[in-house]
């Protein structure tokens, strides 16, 4: 196995900072694996010019990185304002549907873009606005509109955003602009689509069938941000590709010290179910204007490590940060400083159904018996590669080849996999010892490595599923 092979994969948010082709070349040189676009800071023109600089830097790279959307989904934001609203402890606002309503005095109003907001709340709910920096609780309401009295006062400006914990609202889970998003993303080729503020499985059928009727192979992460979706978790994540713990308005919505213990809890769900899982938000957060990242940073990181994450993923610190191509870096070092302390052998709990998948448990105790071993897999589809991943068995790597070029971008967000795109022939025997000449001319392997082959033969005309334990000559 190689010095360099690292089985958590890192996302990284592209924005100003790291929109160019030399900056992107050097991400992708220094190993990161997904690109990330937030569609809620982003244009169609501007996704369009710089999905062509990601290509452009991959080729010079010699490598390649899927691309996720970030679909900005729905949102409960105040209005505009002539000027930033100072509230202070003990202040009394009217939160109101629309301008110009008659304002009683002494009482500021502030516009909301939610219609069912007076009907969905009730005396003693709270409103966050602005991440959560100011907080608010309902005292009255009226026929248009809810009295409020600040708790955390601070300067409230315009269009903020308001976070309604506990409340279940009633919003479209993918806005006519997510829709033409999405579309536009189809066109260019996008690898996943995440979906925000998913609150049931149903919201990710409802994309689904979109992607479906748009043709596009791409596969749907299910952002979870709200107590409506833990409380749907499971069934989320059964009818996802993949997971998003989006911790900054789940830390809003949700007591923050049932934060650690939900992170926890998805990782292992989506381990169990074999759906990649993506750990988000403030990870690095200092370093946007920083170059080193504090101490209790590094520990957050490792611990998701720890809790087997599939990814690790960077917002602010590489869309606007000071330090892009550092902050990759050190997310480098404490990951694969870690991931050196596991050393776990393939899981027994994984949901193995058929004998051909259950042989897959079996190929994966040959690799971890044999000193520097890997896995080889031959695969069309996504299915063969989460299962060995889900295994999570500490370093082995597992090299997947295919001949679908979606499927093998898609591959770069999975724990442990190493895809590679390669034209298959017709002679299997022939197909191995072109994957082996690749992984060999890469240098992931040199002469006299053994590596474990997970693939069919023909036997008496009958196609048979086998492990081969295959010298590297």
């Amino acid at each position: 196995m190689p010095n360099h092979f690292r089985q958590t994969k890192i996302i990284f948010t592209i924005g100003p900072a790291t929109q160019d082709v030399d900056t992107l070349e050097s991400l992708i040189s220094e190993g990161v694996d997904v690109c990330r676009f937030n569609m809620a800071h982003a244009s169609v023109e501007w996704v369009k010019k710089t999905v062509a600089n990601i290509r452009e830097a991959g080729q010079k790279a010699g490598r390649s990185v899927a691309l996720l959307m970030d679909v900005k989904g729905p949102e409960i934001r105040t209005g505009d304002l002539p000027a930033p609203l100072m509230l202070s402890k003990g202040d009394v606002v009217d939160f109101i549907l629309a301008s110009g309503q008659a304002a009683e005095p002494g009482i500021p109003q502030v516009s909301v873009n939610y219609p069912k907001l007076i009907t969905d709340l009730k005396v003693g709910d709270s409103l966050l606005v602005d991440s959560g920096m100011i907080r608010l609780k309902v005292i009255q309401k009226l026929p248009s509109a809810l009295r409020c009295k600040t708790e955390t006062g601070g300067s409230l400006g315009s269009r903020r955003h308001i976070n309604l914990p506990g409340v279940r609202v009633d919003l479209p889970s993918l806005t006519n602009k997510d829709r033409k998003d999405v579309e536009f993303g189809v066109e260019l080729g996008f690898d996943y689509f995440a979906l925000s503020f998913v609150r049931e499985a149903a919201d990710i059928e409802l994309l689904r069938r979109f992607l479906i009727d748009h043709h596009s192979k791409a596969r749907i992460v299910a952002k979870i941000e709200d107590q409506q979706a833990i409380s749907n978790l499971e069934s989320i994540i059964r009818a996802s590709d993949g997971l998003m713990i989006a911790r900054g308005d789940l830390g809003i919505e949700c007591p923050f010290e049932e934060l650690p213990v939900i992170q926890k809890r998805s990782i292992a769900l989506c381990n169990q179910y074999c759906k990649p899982a993506i750990v988000a938000t403030h990870m690095l957060e200092s370093m946007i204007t920083a170059p080193i990242p504090t101490r209790a940073e590094v520990t957050d990181v490792s611990n998701a490590v720890l809790e087997r994450a599939d990814c690790v993923m960077l917002s602010g610190e590489t869309s606007v940060g000071k330090y892009p191509l550092e902050c990759i870096r050190v997310l480098k070092r404490i990951v694969e400083r870690t991931e050196e302390t596991i050393q776990t052998r393939p899981s027994e709990s994984v949901r193995l159904e058929t004998p051909a998948e259950k042989m897959l448990r079996s190929a994966a105790h040959l690799a971890s018996e044999v000193d520097g071993s890997g896995l080889v897999v031959f695969t069309r589809g996504m299915r063969y590669p989460l299962l060995l991943s889900a295994l999570r068995a500490s370093s082995i790597p597992i090299y997947a080849f295919t001949d679908d070029e979606a499927l093998f971008r898609q591959m770069t967000l999975v724990w442990g996999v190493e895809p590679f795109f390669m034209t298959y022939t017709q002679d299997r025997e022939e197909s191995i010892q072109n994957a082996l000449l690749v992984l060999k001319s890469k240098a992931w392997v040199q002469s006299g490595d053994r590596l474990v082959v997970v693939t069919n033969v023909l036997a008496r005309s009958k196609v048979v599923e086998s492990i081969q334990l295959r010298h590297v000559e």
